[in-house]
């Protein structure tokens, strides 16, 4: 019987996921820390739970270990894993496992992942090709690193996660009154990188000791930035059927020997990554964790298996079986546009009617809500199909089609 602690800070719809995933394996006792009540997690997998601890921080490595050492005394037994899906919680884990002698990640691995600067650092010290950038303390450093680079500039925190406080800056003004807005400190540094043009992707692979035992690519439409700028646009993901294109083929040799620089042993991972006009690749970051955004869901739905299981069943056991890839998938991603709360959704029966079969899965705004600041939007459909062409055409009349509309 393996003892194994999952860490959700939150009880969010993709935490619950995989949570219950972990929660599923068979030979596994689990308990749970979080900052939520246990009520607010669905009751199957309260049933399921062999404890649980309540926490204030569950980034406070202090509060974590004392956490999975009151489940280790309810057991009698030192758990064999500790683990968790959000990026931010990654060094904390990997420190709580050295505390306590866990199996796992550990703390110099994860902060290869986890600070940007450094992860830069690390491939380009492996020849791996990356953006520009610099890690800057004052706004001297930023100024001098922009008059070497140029413009446009893209500003971001060194521990981000998803594009979230990620911007672009187009000229030494707008620089200039980020950095007023926000000075950055030798306590609260700023990473500054250049702005790569081109075709932006994720390379998502499943590792296991070391070996890379499947790869995922999908294809972003447009590039989340571009997104993040123009609330107007409702971004698509495809994950194509086919990943053997000659335009693929420099990412298949590079990615792999980025993870192997930055440490990966086992786990999941998800790299994003661009391809510039001239054919060129750069990898832009790389998170030691299964992949947001639904897109563990379209590569699930892609190779006909289920990732959250094989996520939880590979760190818990260290096993993994390679499906083969089967159909082409895609996520339109819903989003308001306006102001205000959303008051209604357009165009929902005439998608129904012209690509209702294609759809495997579907969450919609809710009327009433607050619209979502996130390039993710307030709901997301799911399309698959064998052929690609078929689901990017069912994409772009999702996002042709339906409309959200905000108001009072």
């Amino acid at each position: 019987m393996h003892h194994v602690v999952f860490v959700a800070p939150f009880a969010a719809d993709a935490t619950l996921r995989f949570t219950r995933a972990a929660a599923e394996l068979e030979g596994v006792r689990l308990g749970l820390v979080t900052q939520e009540p246990l009520e607010r997690f669905p009751e199957d997998i309260q049933r399921k739970l062999a404890g649980y601890r309540r926490v204030h921080d569950a980034m406070d490595v202090d509060e974590l270990v004392k956490a999975v050492e009151g489940l280790r005394e309810s057991w009698g037994v030192k758990p064999a894993r500790v683990i968790g899906v959000l990026e931010q919680l990654q060094t904390p884990l990997a420190r709580v496992r050295e505390l306590l002698s866990i199996r796992g990640m550990d703390t110099h691995e994860s902060q290869n992942f986890r600070d940007k600067s450094r992860m830069k650092d690390v491939l380009r010290a492996a020849g791996l090709p990356c953006a520009q950038h610099k890690l800057c303390a004052s706004a001297g450093d930023a100024t001098r690193f922009a008059a070497v680079v140029g413009y446009p500039l893209v500003v971001k925190p060194p521990a981000g996660a998803g594009a979230r406080n990620t911007f672009r800056v187009d000229g030494p003004e707008q620089l200039e009154g980020y950095l007023r807005s926000a000075p950055p400190s030798e306590a609260a540094p700023v990473l500054l990188e250049e702005f790569i043009t081109g075709e932006e992707f994720s390379f998502d692979t499943v590792t296991l000791h070391g070996q890379h035992l499947l790869h995922s690519i999908n294809i972003y439409l447009p590039a989340p930035l571009v997104v993040i700028q123009n609330p107007w646009i409702q971004w698509c993901v495809i994950t194509p059927r086919r990943i053997d294109e000659p335009r693929f083929a420099p990412i298949f040799d590079i990615g792999p020997k980025a993870l192997a620089a930055l440490g990966m042993f086992t786990g999941v991972t998800h790299m994003e990554w661009f391809l510039r006009p001239d054919g060129r690749i750069a990898i832009s970051e790389v998170a030691a964790r299964p992949p947001g955004a639904q897109f563990s869901t379209l590569i699930s739905y892609a190779h006909g298996f289920d990732l959250y299981s094989a996520w939880a069943r590979l760190l818990v056991f260290e096993q993994f079986e390679r499906p083969e890839r089967q159909y082409a998938c895609g996520a339109a991603y819903l989003r308001g546009q306006g102001e205000g709360k959303i008051v209604a959704l357009h165009g929902l029966e005439e998608c129904q009617r012209e690509i209702g079969g294609l759809v495997v899965e579907a969450k919609l705004p809710k009327l009433g809500a607050a619209p979502s600041s996130s390039y993710e939007g307030d709901g997301y459909v799911i399309v698959r199909h064998r052929e690609t062409e078929v689901v990017q055409a069912a994409l772009q009349r999702i996002v042709n089609t339906v409309r959200v509309q905000l108001g009072s």
